[in-house]
C-alpha cells in the first residue's frame, strides 16, 4: 500500500511541467498575438463603421423665441454741428480752448482785440450820462422855476383884472379918466400874455412838452448808442452757444478773422445719432421706431439701446445701400464722434417658433432652401419653408417637426450617406 501511494506526486509534477511549454510560447509571440487582437479590433470597429455609418453631431428642430435682426455698422454723429464764427472782423489775442475739450454754454471760447471797441463804450456811457443830466435838469430846475413863474404871473394877472375892474367902475361913475381905464386894460392883457406864456414853459418843460421830448428821445438814441457799442464790445469775445465738445479748431492767437468765418465746430452735448449703411434687400424689414443694440467697436462687450428714427427715402444706387439712422437718448461716455459702432435692429420676433440652427440650412437665399436629414439611416434631402431669420437660428414653418434631425452642412455628408447621428 505505501508503494501504489508513492506514485501520485510524481503524476502531478508531470502535469506541471506539461503547462510550461504553451506559456512560454505566448509569452515569445506576445507582441504578435497582441497586434493580430488590435487589428482583429479594428477590422471590426470598421465593419460596424461601414455598415451603419460614420457619427454625425446633428441639430435637433425645437421650440423656442426667435428674434431676427438686421446687423449693420455705422458710425457714431451728432443730429447737427454748430460753426461758430466771429460776428466781427478782428484780430485774435488768445484761444482759451483745446480741440477735443468739453465746453458749457456761455463759457469764453476765443478773445479778439477790444480797445476800439472799449472806447466806443466809454463814449456811448457819456453821452448817456449827457442826456441823462438833460432830463434831471428839466426835472429839477426847467419845471420848477416854469411853475414858479407861472404862480407869479396868475398872481400879477389877478392883480391886474381887479385894477382893471376897478378902474372901470370909477370910468362909470366918473371919478376916473378914460385914459386910466385904457392903462388898467393895457395891463390886464400883458398880463394875461405874461401867464400864457409861464403856462407854455410848465407844459414844455414837463413829460410830455416838447422840450422834455426831445431830452428823452436823446436819452434814448444815447442808450442805443451804448447797448450796440456793448455789443460790439461782447463780439470781442466768442463764447460756446452751448454745452458740447469742440471738435474742430481752425484758428491761433495772431489770426485776422473775418465776420461769419467758422472758427471752431462744436457737436452739442445730448442726444447721439448712429449713422449706418443698410443692405437695400434688408430695407422692407427696417421701420421708424424699432429698437436696436448697438455696441462700439473699440468697447464690444458695453452695449447700449437705440432708436430707429430716420430713414433715407433714396437708395445709394453705387453701393445699393439705404441710410438709416438711429437716436441714442443716453450716450455712454465712451462714444465719441465718428466711432465705428455695429448696431443689431430688432425687426420682427416671435415666440413658440420651431427654429432650426442655420448652419443646417441649405440654399438659404434661393428660392428652394433645403435640409439634410435622416432616414432609415441614411441622410435624404428634404425642401423646407422658412420664416423669421436670426442670427444663428432660423424659423422653420413646413418641412420639419419639433425633434426632427438635420445634418450641419460643415460635416462633409452627401445624400444617400450612412450615418449615425449624435446629439450636441
Amino acid at each position: 500500500m505505501v508503494e501504489q501511494a508513492l506514485p501520485l506526486p510524481k503524476q502531478k509534477h508531470k502535469s506541471r511541467f506539461s503547462a510550461a511549454p504553451a506559456w512560454s510560447g505566448f509569452v515569445a509571440h506576445r507582441w504578435f498575438i497582441l497586434t493580430v487582437l488590435v487589428l482583429l479590433g479594428l477590422g471590426a470597429w470598421q465593419g460596424v463603421r461601414v455598415l451603419l455609418g460614420p457619427a454625425v453631431v446633428v441639430d435637433r428642430v425645437a421650440r423656442g423665441r426667435l428674434i431676427e435682426s438686421v446687423v449693420a455698422s455705422g458710425h457714431v454723429e451728432t443730429p447737427y454741428r454748430v460753426e461758430i464764427g466771429s460776428q466781427i472782423t478782428g484780430t485774435v489775442e488768445d484761444v482759451l480752448v483745446q480741440e477735443g475739450e468739453k465746453v458749457v454754454k456761455g463759457q469764453p471760447l476765443i478773445a479778439l482785440e477790444s480797445r476800439e471797441s472799449k472806447a466806443a463804450v466809454v463814449q456811448a456811457q457819456g453821452a448817456v450820462a449827457q442826456a441823462e443830466a438833460r432830463i434831471r435838469q428839466l426835472e429839477e430846475l426847467t419845471l420848477p422855476s416854469a411853475m414858479e413863474a407861472l404862480t407869479q404871473a396868475q398872481a400879477t394877472l389877478l392883480n391886474a383884472q381887479q385894477t382893471y375892474d376897478r378902474t372901470a367902475q370909477l370910468e362909470r361913475n366918473g371919478y376916473a379918466t378914460r385914459a386910466a381905464l385904457d392903462d388898467a386894460q393895457k395891463t390886464l392883457e400883458v398880463a394875461r400874455a405874461v401867464k400864457r406864456a409861464a403856462e407854455f414853459q410848465v407844459y414844455t418843460a414837463s413829460p410830455g412838452g416838447s422840450d422834455y421830448v426831445m431830452a428823452q428821445t436823446q436819452l434814448n438814441q444815447a442808450r442805443a448808442n451804448l447797448d450796440t457799442a456793448e455789443s460790439r464790445l461782447g463780439y470781442a469775445t466768442i463764447a460756446a452757444p452751448r454745452d458740447g465738445v469742440l471738435i474742430t479748431r481752425s484758428v491761433e492767437r495772431g489770426t485776422v478773422v473775418q465776420a461769419g468765418k467758422a472758427l471752431l465746430v462744436l457737436a452739442p452735448s445730448g442726444e447721439l445719432q448712429l449713422v449706418l449703411q443698410i443692405d437695400e434687400r434688408n430695407l422692407g424689414k427696417i421701420a421708424l421706431g424699432q429698437k436696436a443694440l448697438a455696441s462700439a467697436d473699440a468697447y464690444p462687450d458695453q452695449r447700449f439701446t437705440a432708436t430707429v428714427t430716420y430713414i433715407n427715402p433714396g437708395v445709394d444706387i453705387s453701393r445699393a445701400t439705404v441710410e438709416v439712422k438711429l437716436t441714442v437718448a443716453e450716450p455712454p461716455d465712451y462714444l465719441r464722434q465718428d466711432m465705428t459702432v455695429s448696431v443689431d435692429i430688432e425687426v420682427a420676433a416671435k415666440d413658440n417658433a420651431e427654429v432650426l440652427s442655420v448652419r443646417s440650412v441649405h440654399d438659404i437665399l434661393s428660392g428652394q432652401p433645403w435640409v439634410l436629414t435622416i432616414k432609415n439611416g441614411r441622410a435624404v434631402k428634404r425642401l423646407v419653408k422658412l420664416g423669421l431669420r436670426g442670427n444663428s437660428q432660423m424659423e422653420i414653418l413646413e418641412g420639419l417637426e419639433p425633434g426632427d434631425i438635420a445634418i450641419p452642412q460643415s460635416s462633409g455628408v452627401l445624400t444617400g450617406q450612412r450615418l449615425r447621428p449624435v446629439l450636441p
